[in-house]
């Protein structure tokens, strides 16, 4: 059953479980039917049935000739071009089309193509053209290292590969003969997307409809590898039931997002990785809602900028690093213009609002004064209307997963007019399984389970999450099938939270990552790394601390940060490698850990701490590609930098 068409959002109360006065669980009803029927290869061809002229997509073209810029090298230079829509009617055909020629190339159901590009046009097309084929897609992060690539292709069984650039098929080119399965190799920027429809001008439709009458709900749909911050990533089975249990509720929920309440149509921009979970789910959902999507392949800072301005989306999918960099380069800017303590007072003034807003919503107070009020009416067009601009100017929303945010910033922002729903959700939960309700915010908290959704806190404070999005298993090549993690429904996630009396869930910390200091004392390291991360200087911070006699940190610098902070404080001519035992930078950094001591108790908190010069990298090993630490990696390639923390 696809999502209703409501016109306001619905909000449906959690049904609570408790033990001994403490919340333990919490269900939300689901707000769709779960189908017993179709796949999400059905999803462009209803489009195209029932409203064949609604834009799907956008596509970036050239200025200077209207040659696409969707993929590869052209991707890159194509910031200043334009934007051509795609329709419903139009994105089906093209479907079609490739999904013909992968049969016409000797595909068979059930075989897995693997997909490794940033985020453009033709990777969401092959997704659903692969779905249409009755195919399974495996993505992988196209800044994976050749012996990533080859162990996910070989783990899989992939017999297809569509890489993006010729630099990667030549990079790959070594590799090749060690994975027997892959028979086929395309590439985005040599045209191959059009040299498969062209390829299966001789298959008729009605093939491709058979292959997609024979899906359903607990077809495999893909085979997401996680990230691996311990030992090698395992390929996650989703199925197409897994999604429609996601998605559907997820836009039914958030209908402001979905559905746009003025007459601006909703949209939105994807960069984050389509290979990550929550990019894919939300191409998928929007795809779901016909919501216009717009594609950016560029991570670049300037390439990003130039997309937002041309597209002007609605809302946006973020992950909490890149609000903090918002905030950051916000007010770095007005530092440079002598406007410091301004800033600082309009972001105090949006906290304040933001707060208010959410004590109305939860009935807890009656909003914002009239002070308060005039006081963001003027704040608005010198500081918050830059920040939405910077955006695009027409985003209101943003999805943000991935890690907490944080509540001042989540403040910030609902105070600045742009509302975060914050949601948690991992590979094997098909992204989100709790979300902020949009009638009824929790600052700091990552919402209450997605309608569909049980949410269980174990007697050792572990998450246990149960619903239709839930995973089927973790594939195995020896027994070339996936393999039940969960027999009784209930799936672990290795995370510690807590329920409030509201069914609002915080997340405090990683079950495996709990530190134990030599005095017996647990220590949580998310809240504090969450708070110095957030910091304009720091890039990311790793707390230590198991089996030692006190808690340290080890930090590294944002480039874009220190550069700021030189300027403004005359450190041009400090070498690099001297900079980091800088007096007055040290002073900055203690502060910012002060700061984070005061989230927790006296032998909780980090007593000394060391910059790491040249940062974390995944080059390296030392963050997986959706950016979490690879704490093991870590502390082995600075286990001297972490000895130094403790000598006497």
């Amino acid at each position: 059953m696809s999502p209703s068409d409501h016109s306001e959002p619905l909000l449906v109360e959690p049904e609570l479980k408790r033990l001994d006065g403490t919340v333990r669980e919490a269900y939300v009803p689901p707000l769709v039917t779960p189908g017993t029927y179709g796949s999400l290869a059905d999803i462009p061809f209803d489009n195209a049935d029932h409203h064949p002229g609604a834009v799907v997509l956008s596509r970036k073209h050239d200025d200077v000739n209207g040659s696409t810029t969707g993929s590869g090298s052209g991707s890159g230079s194509g910031h200043g071009g334009r934007w051509r829509d795609v329709t419903a009617a139009e994105f089906a055909a093209e479907v079609l089309a490739v999904a013909k020629g992968l049969i016409a190339e000797g595909l068979t159901p059930g075989d897995r193509i693997a997909i490794m590009a940033r985020t453009t046009y033709e990777w969401t097309l092959l997704d659903f053209a692969a779905w249409a084929a009755g195919l399974v897609t495996v993505p992988v992060y196209p800044t994976s290292s050749d012996f990533q690539t080859r162990w996910i292709l070989q783990d899989s069984g992939a017999v297809a590969l569509a890489v993006e650039t010729t630099a990667q098929a030549a990079a790959l080119g070594p590799e090749i003969d060690r994975i027997p399965d892959l028979r086929h190799m395309w590439v985005f920027d040599k045209g191959h997307m059009d040299r498969l429809a062209e390829r299966g001008r001789d298959v008729s439709d009605q093939e491709v409809a058979v292959r997609r009458g024979v899906l359903g709900p607990d077809t495999l749909a893909t085979l997401i590898y996680t990230s691996g911050t311990t030992g090698r990533p395992k390929g996650c089975a989703l199925t197409h039931g897994n999604f429609f249990a996601e998605v559907d509720n997820a836009i039914d929920l958030l209908y402001p997002i979905f559905r746009a309440k003025t007459d601006e149509e909703a949209s939105t921009l994807l960069f984050l990785p389509l290979a990550h979970v929550f990019g894919r789910m939300v191409a998928i959902a929007c795809m779901r809602a016909r919501i216009r999507v717009g594609h950016s392949p560029s991570f670049r800072t300037q390439d990003l900028l130039a997309d937002l301005k041309s597209f002007r989306p609605t809302f946006l999918l973020l992950i909490p690093y890149v609000l903090e960099k918002v905030f950051n380069t916000a007010r770095a800017s007005a530092e440079r213009m002598g406007r410091a303590s301004s800033f600082d007072r309009a972001a105090a003034v949006a906290r304040r609002y933001g707060e208010a807003l959410e004590s109305a919503q939860q009935g807890t107070g009656p909003g914002p004064t009239a002070f308060l009020k005039a006081a963001r009416t003027f704040y608005d067009p010198l500081v918050y209307r830059r920040i939405r601009n910077a955006l695009g100017g027409r985003v209101r929303y943003v999805i943000c997963g991935g890690s907490p945010l944080g509540r001042r910033l989540a403040a910030f922002f609902a105070g600045a007019g742009i509302d975060v729903f914050e949601g948690y959700g991992m590979t094997e939960t098909t992204a989100a399984v709790t979300v902020t309700p949009p009638v009824r915010p929790r600052l700091g908290t990552v919402g209450r389970p997605l309608p569909g959704t049980r949410v269980r806190i174990a007697a050792d404070g572990e998450i246990l999450l149960h619903g239709g999005q839930i995973f089927r298993g973790y594939w195995d090549p020896q027994v070339g099938g996936v393999v039940p993690t969960s027999p009784d429904g209930w799936f672990a996630t290795g995370d510690i939270g807590r329920l409030d009396e509201e069914g609002y869930l915080t997340i405090t910390g990683r079950k495996k990552e709990i530190l134990v200091t030599d005095s017996g004392k647990n220590v949580a390291p998310a809240p504090l790394e969450n708070w110095l991360r957030s910091h304009p200087l720091i890039a990311q911070a790793m707390v230590v601390g198991d089996r030692r006699p006190y808690v340290t940190a080890l930090l590294t610098l944002d480039p874009e940060g220190i550069t700021h902070w030189r300027q403004m404080n005359g450190k041009h001519a400090v070498p690099a490698e001297l900079l980091v035992d800088d007096p007055e930078l040290r002073g900055v950094l203690q502060r910012a850990v002060d700061e984070a001591n005061r989230l927790v108790s006296r032998p909780e908190s980090i007593r000394r701490f060391t910059v790491v010069p040249g940062g974390f990298t995944e080059e390296a090993g030392h963050l997986t590609p959706s950016m979490k630490l690879r704490r093991e990696a870590i502390e082995k390639a600075f286990a001297t930098e972490i000895e130094g923390l403790y000598e006497r």
